[in-house]
This record gives C-alpha cells, structure tokens and sequence, in this order.
C-alpha cells in the first residue's frame, strides 16, 4: 500500500466512474492537468493494482467516493502567521473541528451559496494541505504516523465568518459545513512521491490575484504531529479525511476586509499536487429566514 502514483477518481468519455492513476504530461505535477490515467482496480486502502487500461478523462471529481469517507477533521489556526493576523495566541493544542462529509466536492465544482449563507457577511477561502488516512492508527508515535497516511492534496475550508464567530453559538460547524464547503483534489498524491509535507508550497488565487502564499513549513502542527495527536484514544480509519488548516492572507485578516462573491473563481494550489478551481455560485433565494 499504495501501489498508485496519483490518484484520481474520474468521469470518463465511457460515461463510467474510475478510479485511476493519472498520467501527466513530462514535467508536470500539477494532478489537474492530467487528461488520462491508469484504471485502478481493487480496493484503494488495500490490495489494489494499477491495471494497463488507459481511460480519458472527462472530468475529475472529488478523489474519494462518498462511500469510502469516514470523517472529515479540521484544524484550525495551525499557521503561525494566520494566527497572527488574526490576532489570537498560538495554540498549546491543536483546534479540531469537523465537517460534514457533504461538504466534500471535487476540483471543479461550484461552491453553493445557500440563503442563509446569503444574509450575513463573511464568505471566505482557506488553502489547505490534505491528509487522506489509509491504515488504522490509535495512540500512533509522531515518528511512525505518517506510514498511516494515503496520500495528499489540496483542499479550500470554505468559511462564513458570521456563522463561524457571531451567529453559531460559539462552535464552528455551522459556518464551515454547508453543502460543497470543502473542495479537494485534484488527486490523492501517494505520500511515496511527498516524503515531507512540510516543505511544500501553498497558495490561493481569487479571480487570478494571489492572496495567500505560504508554506507548509509554517504549520504550527506538522502532519506527523497532528495525526499523532488526533490518534490519541481515537482511532483512526482508512477513509478519513485531515484538512491541515490554512496560512495567511484570508479575507477576514485583510484590511479592508476581503468576503467571496457571486462568481467568484477560487483556486487553491498545492505544490507536488496540483489545483482546485472552483466558482462561488449563489443558489436561488426562497423565503426561508432565520
């Protein structure tokens, strides 16, 4: 485990869904490029071959199916230069919060505005690196937790601010969780291919104009740490979902502050993986208010 390279789960012009290994051109890392892979067959947490079937890809989608997600986890304020612009201590711990597994959707999807995320302010983007666990692990030393990991991409936390800090009771959920929040791909790189996630660079374009760049090497808690730390008393499962938490440069530490809107193009780019491009779309206004 693993046998893939890069992982992708695909439309094809067969009008089929595969997984697959993408194939990219000479040079190139960037997942989202690929235009063909290798179908895979098997279990992709276990025994699985990357057969020699070659399929065109229509369109990528988000590289887990819905049924082989167990959580999704989040942590928060984990760079040191965003918790600085946001004006908060460094944390002692990591801040862990979760997100529905209906807030995953693929590299190219719109992200759905719904109503109530219409009247208030706030709408926001997170570049974030993204651990898929791939083996069991509970109470794992930080020295071995990273043989548990699948492999990694490239996620946006979509955040609405109002309901995050203002409107929500005081819990996050709500404000980070609606329906296509949580944009990842383009791929599952093997962690074969990216022996250290720290050194990898991380960044967010709105309409072309880079607003965060970063590194990976500023995460407050690396992935090996935090992996360790999230197995401790609760195990882990093939299938989970780590997004990392985000560096400087979102909109709510800007001054003037920065919100998304309506047509919105977002991409957030991973070195060694690739890019998510994503336009904010806002779903129809009915009547219901809160």
């Amino acid at each position: 485990m693993p046998t893939f390279s890069r992982l992708v789960r695909f439309l094809a012009r067969d009008g089929r869904t595969y997984y697959g290994d993408a194939i990219l051109p000479r040079g190139v890392t960037d997942v989202s490029k690929a235009r063909q892979a290798r179908v895979v067959q098997g279990d992709i947490f276990g025994q699985h071959i990357v057969t020699d079937q070659v399929a065109d890809i229509r369109m990528l989608l988000a590289p887990l199916a819905p049924e082989d997600v167990r959580t999704v986890r989040c942590l928060g304020l984990n760079y040191a230069a965003h918790a600085k612009e946001s004006k908060m201590p460094i944390p002692e711990y990591p801040v862990v919060f979760y997100k529905p597994a209906t807030s995953l959707t693929g590299p190219t999807d719109p992200i759905p505005i719904h109503p109530l995320a219409q009247q208030h302010t706030g709408l926001d983007y997170e570049c974030e690196l993204v651990a898929i666990i791939g083996k069991p692990c509970a109470d794992v030393a930080e020295s071995e937790a990273l043989d548990h990991v699948l492999g990694y991409a490239v996620g946006n936390d979509v955040s609405h601010r109002d309901w995050q800090l203002k409107l929500g009771g005081g819990q996050w959920s709500l404000g980070k969780g609606f329906d296509g929040w949580a944009p990842f791909g383009p791929g599952i790189v093997s962690r074969d291919l990216i022996p250290n996630p720290q050194r990898l660079g991380i960044r967010t374009r709105v309409n072309g104009e880079t607003v965060q760049e970063s590194t990976t090497a500023d995460m407050i808690f690396g992935v090996a740490k935090t992996i360790a730390f999230l197995s401790q008393g609760t195990t882990l499962m093939p299938g989970d979902v780590i997004f990392t938490g985000t560096p400087q440069g979102v909109g709510m530490g800007r001054n003037p502050q920065v919100w998304l809107k309506d047509g919105d193009v977002v991409e957030v780019e991973l070195d060694s993986v690739g890019t998510c491009t994503n336009k904010v779309e806002y779903s129809p206004v009915r009547d219901a208010k809160l």
